[in-house]
């Protein structure tokens, strides 16, 4: 059985950049606090508080000594405007590990929030709600934008306003053209609406690639967390393309029963699904290939 992990799967730059920031200052014997899960991904949360990163939320602020030296972690998704002035206000160290991409994201949510209030106009995020990059970028311009997950999401919306479309990072970019679509469609004043494809292509280009990589195997597994909105998307892909796509998020949920007649598997995931959990599940799957060589022989 042959067995292959895709190689543009894993860690995007954001991600890499925000753990490589939380090993680095564990190393230098600082006690760090990642504000939420650093990753969506619990295996490799898990394996990082091994290594002293402790996973906390807004209400454990209070509960950190101030003299103790130690940084409070934002994550690659960022946070809002409020979290930062209540750090601040209780006098805890940071370190600021929001991606690059986010970052520019809400710069320009402040822009178009800004740009829209001298019209009358609407800001509107096609994300998931309650996401954390979602949340903080609501969160630069005091929640006043209209955030939407679908194309049915957009009753409500005065059409006969500006809009400002723009979109969480790890969106599908199949998605956003509708949601575009539909917006132009029903705006009074097509004239009026700035769309801005703000979905990151390190993350968008792997639909594409995935689709591709799915076809050329019997199987595909697909190694994601349960949290992970981008891990979402492109098993989506996957599945469209394959099929024969599982996903899962721990090589414990595979058993040699279901690669029986299995001549190729393609291992994959999202931004968030580390690459050493995905040497872990092919070395799973061929540690099965004695007990599926047996089977036919038996049979």
């Amino acid at each position: 059985m042959e067995v292959r992990i895709d190689e543009r799967s894993g860690f995007c730059y954001g991600v890499v950049s925000a753990i490589e920031k939380a090993e680095e200052l564990v190393a230098g014997g600082c006690r760090v606090y990642s504000l939420g899960d650093i990753v969506h991904n619990s295996l490799e949360v898990a394996r990082l508080e091994g290594l002293g990163v402790t996973t906390i939320s807004h209400a454990d602020f209070d509960s950190i000594d101030p003299s103790s030296g130690a940084k409070v972690l934002i994550r690659a998704h960022g946070e809002p405007k409020s979290t930062y002035s209540r750090l601040e206000r209780l006098s805890l160290g940071y370190v600021d590990a929001t991606c690059p991409v986010v970052a520019k994201l809400q710069r320009l949510t402040i822009e178009a929030d800004r740009e829209m209030a001298e019209v009358g106009g609407t800001v509107v995020i096609l994300g998931k709600k309650g996401h954390a990059e979602v949340v903080g970028l609501n969160g630069q311009i005091e929640d006043r934008a209209v955030v939407v997950e679908c194309p049915e999401d957009l009753e409500g919306i005065d059409f006969s306003r500006p809009i400002f479309l723009i979109s969480q990072t790890t969106q599908s970019l199949e998605l956003f053209e509708r949601v575009k679509a539909e917006v132009l469609r029903r705006s009074l004043r097509p004239e009026a609406v700035v769309v801005r494809d703000t979905i990151c292509r390190q993350v968008a280009g792997r639909e594409g690639h995935l689709r591709e990589f799915a076809q050329g195997c019997d199987m595909v597994v697909f190694v994601a967390g349960a949290k992970s909105s981008n891990g979402k998307v492109l098993y989506r892909a996957c599945s469209d393309a394959n099929p024969h796509s599982i996903k899962i998020e721990s090589p414990t949920e595979l058993s040699a029963e279901m690669f029986e007649g299995v001549r190729s598997v393609g291992i994959c995931g999202a931004t968030s699904t580390p690459h050493w959990l995905m040497e872990q599940v092919r070395d799973t799957i061929l540690s099965f290939e004695g007990a599926l060589e047996s089977r036919e022989r038996a049979d």
